[in-house]
C-alpha cells in the first residue's frame, strides 16, 4: 500500500527531506518504522529504536500498534517541549 510520510524538526533535518510517499507492506506504525530503519544510513540513525520519536497517524498522535491503511499520512517527529 502507499502511505505519505512527513518528517518534522530534527528528523526532517537528518533526512534532508520533509516528506515522501512509500510503497510498504507494513501493517503498523512499528513495522513501517522498522522498514525505514532497515534502509540504513540517515533513516537508521534518525529513527533508531533507542531514539525518542513520536508518531502520528492521519494527524492523530498514535502508538506503534496503530494500523496503517492505504493512503494514510504518517508523521515522525522528536518529542517537543514548550517554554
Amino acid at each position: 500500500m502507499k502511505v505519505q510520510i512527513r518528517y518534522f524538526a530534527s528528523v526532517r533535518e537528518a533526512l534532508s527531506t520533509s516528506n515522501e510517499t512509500v510503497d510498504t507492506h507494513a501493517e503498523t506504525l512499528a513495522a513501517l518504522r522498522d522498514e525505514l530503519i532497515a534502509r540504513g544510513g540517515a533513516h537508521a540513525l534518525a529513527l533508531a529504536r533507542g531514539r525518542a520519536v513520536r508518531m502520528a497517524l492521519d494527524q492523530v498522535m498514535s502508538d506503534e500498534a496503530a494500523a496503517l491503511h492505504e493512503g494514510c499520512e504518517v508523521a515522525f517527529f522528536p518529542p517537543v517541549t514548550g517554554g
